[in-house]
Order: structure tokens, then C-alpha cells, then sequence
């Protein structure tokens, strides 16, 4: 491995990783030599995941929503390896409801865990990144960050939310020596996208849509993640990475 891209002694903390992209780019930060802290609220899933990934693996189950708790958050992630130098933001929830079916609690859960979570997350580990004069922010955008989606009113909101936002945090953060970016993953199979795939008929017409041919497989993830986090990066700050097989460029 080039050591452009090698994250040996570096710290990072995941949010989201029980599952899905989130385990799958905790996994690719591990491989790439980071010592990495799993974050999520199910137990299970995060002990398993740490269980086959070895002594550089640690986890914290927490729920994010509770914004109050954040900083303890912070501080357990702390406790294992020392203050992060890379936050990935992966958790997430969509909850497919049309305008017209958006409810109080739904618009304020998913604002909460896709938008205002992935911001004072950071903002507390940032505050250590500024002391050092270096680290990496990255969050996961989407699809719907520009695409309109049935059903992904509040969902599309806050995935459009986490543009502007990284554009913003790499405006106040990255003369410090955070570089802020997302990466927006097109369809990939994972537990929010088990009704895409569980209809072969859509999912044919999802990957028919992108310039590959193909929906996305998690390995795919691994090289934009690690290179967002890593040294390589060090003049991209600020920006979307569509990580989507050209579906947004047709």
C-alpha cells in the first residue's frame, strides 16, 4: 500500500457501524491500518463485527439521538485509543413516508439522526482534530442528496442538508487541518435498502440506470473511504463524492 494511503496511528470513530456501509468502511479503515471505534445502539451486531475484526477493533453502543449525551459518547469512543483523527457519520434511518403521511415524530427522528447527530458528533471530536492540525470528517450523503425519491421527503431533506453542511464545516474547519467531505453511495444491499432488492424486477431497473450497469457491492465503498480519510486527500475538502456507478450522471 502506497503511504498515501496508509492510515497506520491514526484513530477513528464510526458511527453506524453495526451494519451495512457504516460496518463495511469501519472494516476498510481497520484494513488500511486505523485503529477504528464502531459506534451504534445494538450490541450484538457491534460484538460480532469486533469480535472477527481483532485488537484494533473497539466498540460503544450509544444512542446518538440523545444530543445531551453526545459528548460522553465522545469521551468513551476516547477512552479506547485516544481522541479521533478520522469520524466517519454513517448512521442513519429513512422512514419512506410520502409528504402527505410525514408526521411530527418521523420529520423530528430522521432531522435528528441524519442531520443534527452528524454535526455535534463532529463538532465534539473536532475540537481535539484542531488541537493536532489534522483531521478528516466524512459524512455518508445519497442519492437523494439530489435526486427527489417516492417517499424520501424528510429523508431527501436531510440528506440534501448534509452538503451544504459538509460545504460549511470545510469553510470553518479546513484552514485548521480538517478536511470535511460525504460520500453518497448509490444502491447498495444493506438493511435500509432491503425493499430495493428484495424486488428483483426494481433493482434490474436501479442498475439499469447507473453508467456501469450494476448496483453497487460493498467492497466498492472501501477505496473512496479509505481515500477521504487518508492522506490522499489532502487538497478535497468540502465536496460530494458520488459513489453511485454513474447514477446521478445520467
Amino acid at each position: 500500500m502506497s503511504t498515501m494511503f496508509d492510515l497506520s496511528g491514526k484513530v477513528a470513530f464510526v458511527t453506524g457501524a453495526s451494519g451495512g456501509l457504516g460496518q463495511r468502511a469501519a472494516t476498510a479503515l481497520l484494513n488500511a491500518g486505523a485503529k477504528v471505534v464502531g459506534i451504534a445502539r445494538r450490541e450484538d451486531k457491534l460484538s460480532a463485527w469486533q469480535q472477527a475484526s481483532g485488537d484494533s477493533a473497539a466498540i460503544v453502543a450509544a444512542d446518538l439521538s440523545d444530543r445531551d449525551h453526545l459528548a460522553d459518547v465522545v469521551a468513551r469512543c476516547a477512552s479506547h485509543f485516544g481522541n479521533a483523527d478520522i469520524v466517519v457519520n454513517a448512521a442513519g434511518i429513512n422512514l419512506r413516508q410520502p409528504a402527505d403521511d410525514v408526521d411530527a415524530a418521523g420529520w423530528d427522528t430522521t432531522v435528528s439522526i441524519n442531520l443534527t447527530v452528524p454535526f455535534f458528533f463532529s463538532q465534539h471530536c473536532a475540537k481535539a482534530m484542531q488541537q493536532k492540525g489534522w483531521g478528516r470528517i466524512i459524512h455518508f450523503a445519497s442519492l437523494q442528496t439530489f435526486r427527489a425519491f417516492p417517499g424520501g421527503l424528510a429523508y431527501g431533506a436531510t440528506k440534501a442538508g448534509i452538503a451544504q453542511m459538509t460545504r460549511a464545516m470545510a469553510q470553518d474547519w479546513s484552514a485548521k487541518g480538517i478536511n470535511v467531505n460525504a460520500i453518497g453511495p448509490g444502491f447498495f444491499p444493506t438493511e435500509l435498502t432491503q425493499a430495493v432488492f428484495s424486488d428483483a424486477e426494481r433493482a434490474q431497473r436501479n442498475a439499469a440506470q447507473t453508467c456501469i450497469g450494476r448496483n453497487g457491492n460493498l467492497e466498492d465503498i472501501d477505496g473512496p473511504i479509505v481515500f477521504l480519510a487518508s492522506e490522499a486527500s489532502n487538497y478535497v475538502t468540502g465536496q460530494v463524492l458520488m459513489v453511485d456507478g454513474g447514477f446521478t450522471a445520467k
